[in-house]
């Protein structure tokens, strides 16, 4: 087991998992695995026989029910290891949803009255549509949304990030969740869920790995495992008349262990796990899945959709040049931008001071105390300053600035138009910067690309995903954007309506598509999606409609999900090639011994030279016991995900676990048989 799995598995989950092994041997439960269920049946059969040999008929050696015995053990502890692969990716789940639990406390909220007052209540009476007060070091009493005021949230009791994030009324991070903590301000929030149905109670529901429905995939192949399990079934049975046939005869615990051995008892012991474990690592990338279906599609996606502010780009237009008009050089139009951002606190305007410091150009606002500051509108479209002097700084759009310029007789200077339309043309903002009547350049504003985003969609390329950006920025803004990040295909000017409509036409074509998106007007497409992740900071409609919820916020953590989901389809397939190339080797060890005493000839099968029929037979019987429990470190962290394409990743599949699977039988079958030849028990 790796150190990771060591961590995520403690003594007490163990011992609860050991607990729920034997409460799992109920006949109501076993029957959900009909591989496992037939394997009981075995050990009931096996454990009458033990006490009376002869009773299908037959007449066996004073060692026959000893043999009997020992095969029902077995048998028993095969179950129990199928039993424990469950119980413990189960116990996991229990365990993290414990932990959540303790994140909800019995609150007192203070709730607004009728009369505009508060009062205390506990948190557990709050109901949808109240409106709660909370202050600065108070913990939030319930999912809700802020109606008023702006704080700092401390999240890492529910996401598990030391880092505070903003909310505040209106916009898409007006959304809170209860549990978490104010660190700053005052909020006044609106309940949105009653109590029962908050986000951490649905978290904690969804973990419990008890809960859990199959996926389409795990329950196509639960019904080939039962149609194997039949088939050989029918195949066990029918042996017994054919031996009698040539005067033979084969005792009834070496057909059920010949059966067992044959049905795919390792993938079908582990395939619950499996599934279990795909959601457990899901959580552990901080993202509720509110269905295992919702993990397993994004194995199958073709095509992501990812928006591009917040995602792909950091988000803010940040200043990356200062671009001179009019005679005037870089230096004197830095000083300008300088003096009319001074006093401005937003990403753009504090990129412009970062800009400048790193040209030397370095300014202290002291020494402008008596300035005015003039805050940016939607009506100008300007900002700046009026210096003490009577000196006016402004910035804005080129457009604003001309018309301002305009206003004040001031000339529209050479170059201003050719640069304006350059950084337009590279996909960039144009801010003009004026002194006076005086335009003195222009600063290029740009939403720079994530680093690594590049890779990160190459990696998807290799993996035959097609990337598509989503952004409301006009065609030409869009296409540079695309074409720096390395995405396969860009929608600019993009509604609601195209998104949905873009998601359609690709299912059309019969493919998966994944979304992440975290507003009310992203609501509809992430419903659509077949895989749709919404940001825990969005609003209420974006988290309802999505199957996955990311409490980081972090929308290129598709990538991961995507990732998670083809680690979830491969380490099934590859447990599923485990399972069966195992068979062979056990072909080589039991067909040999049940025959060689009816048909001498078969003797020569026994390329292992095990040394009894009876030592073949209870060698094969453990080593399909054993490797159950040596396959759940797997099972539970998954097979290593590798970008690349089906074929390879078939071929590399056959070779590790298809190979594999046919050796580890056959020299772990002859290491037992050679232990039972030393412990004297090889011919009981």
């Amino acid at each position: 087991m790796t150190k990771s799995a060591v961590k995520t598995v403690s003594k007490g989950i163990i011992l609860g998992a050991v607990a729920d092994s034997f409460r799992k041997l109920d006949p109501r439960v076993m029957v959900r695995n009909p591989v496992m269920f037939v394997v009981e049946v075995g050990v009931v059969v096996t454990l009458i026989l033990s006490v009376s040999p002869d009773l299908f008929g037959g007449h066996y050696g004073p060692t026959q029910a000893l043999f009997n015995f020992v095969v029902c053990v077995i048998l028993f502890v095969t179950v129990l290891f199928a039993n424990f692969a469950e119980a413990i990716a189960e116990s996991r789940g229990r365990a993290q949803a414990e932990s959540l639990r303790r994140a909800k406390t019995d609150l007192l909220a203070k709730r607004r009255t009728k009369d505009g007052s508060y009062e205390s209540v506990p948190a557990t009476a709050l109901r949808q549509g109240d409106e709660v007060l909370i202050t600065a070091g108070e913990m939030i009493p319930a999912d809700g949304d802020v109606v008023r005021g702006l704080g700092s949230v401390d999240e890492s009791a529910v996401t598990g990030e030391s880092a505070p994030v903003i909310r505040g009324a209106g916009g898409d991070f007006s959304s809170v969740t209860g549990g978490t903590k104010l660190l700053s301000d005052e909020l006044v929030v609106r309940v949105s869920v009653n109590p029962g149905d908050s986000f951490l109670d649905k978290m904690i529901a969804l973990v419990e790995g008890a809960s859990r429905q199959k996926t389409p995939n795990e329950l196509a192949l639960s019904v080939l495992l039962a149609g194997l399990t039949l088939i050989f079934l029918i195949v066990v049975v029918t042996l017994e008349p054919m031996v009698g046939y040539v005067h033979g005869s084969i005792g009834v615990a070496t057909l059920i262990a010949l059966l067992v051995c044959l049905i795919p008892t390792t993938i079908g012991a582990l395939l619950s796990a499996i599934g279990i474990a795909g959601m457990d690592r899901v959580i552990r990338f901080n993202i509720v899945a509110k269905s295992g279906k919702a993990v397993e599609a994004a194995g199958d996606v073709n095509t992501l959709i990812l928006d591009k502010t917040g995602t792909i780009t950091i988000g803010n237009r940040l200043a990356t040049e200062f671009n001179p008009v009019g005679g005037h050089d870089e230096g004197q139009l830095t000083q300008v931008a300088v003096l009319s951002s001074l006093f401005d606190e937003t990403p753009e305007g504090r990129s412009i001071i970062d800009l400048a410091k790193q040209k030397g150009v370095e300014m202290a606002r002291e020494q402008f105390a008596d300035a005015k500051v003039i805050e940016f509108s939607a009506d100008t479209r300007m900002s700046g300053t009026n210096l003490p002097d009577g000196t006016v700084v402004r910035k804005g759009a080129v457009d604003a600035i001309k018309k301002y310029l305009a206003e004040k007789g001031g000339t529209v200077p050479s170059g201003l138009d050719e640069k304006t339309e350059r950084i337009a043309k590279e996909g960039g903002t144009p801010l003009a910067v004026v002194r006076g009547d005086e335009v003195y350049g222009v600063i290029y504003l740009k939403d720079i690309v994530k680093p690594g985003m590049r890779a990160r969609f190459e990696e998807l390329r290799r993996m035959g995903i097609k990337t598509v950006m989503s952004t409301g920025d006009n065609r030409l803004t869009a296409a540079t954007i695309a074409r720096e990040a390395g995405v396969d295909d860009f929608i600019a000017e993009a509604k609601p309506e195209d998104k949905m409509r873009l998601i359609r036409a690709e299912q059309a074509e019969g493919k998966l598509v994944a979304m992440s998106g975290d507003g009310t007007n992203d609501a509809p497409a992430l419903a659509q999606a077949d895989v749709g992740l919404a940001m825990n900071s969005g609003t209420a409609a974006a988290k309802e409609a999505a199957n996955m919820v990311d409490l980081d916020s972090d929308p290129t953590k598709l990538i991961e999900v995507v990732g998670i989901g083809k680690q979830l389809l491969i380490t099934r397939g590859a447990i599923t090639t485990f399972s069966i190339a195992n068979d062979i080797a056990k072909y080589f060890a039991i067909i040999p011994a049940m025959f060689s005493g009816i048909l001498p000839q078969l003797a020569a099968l026994n390329v292992m030279h095990l040394t009894s029929p009876q030592s073949a037979i209870l060698s094969a019987l453990i080593f399909n016991a054993v490797v159950i429990p040596l396959l759940i470190p797997l099972a539970m962290r998954g097979v290593k995900f590798r970008p690349m394409g089906a074929t390879e990743l078939l071929v590399r599949n056959l070779l590790i676990y298809g190979v594999g699977g046919v050796i580890a039988p056959f020299i772990g079958i002859k290491l037992i048989d050679l232990v039972l030849t030393g412990l004297g028990v090889a011919n009981i």
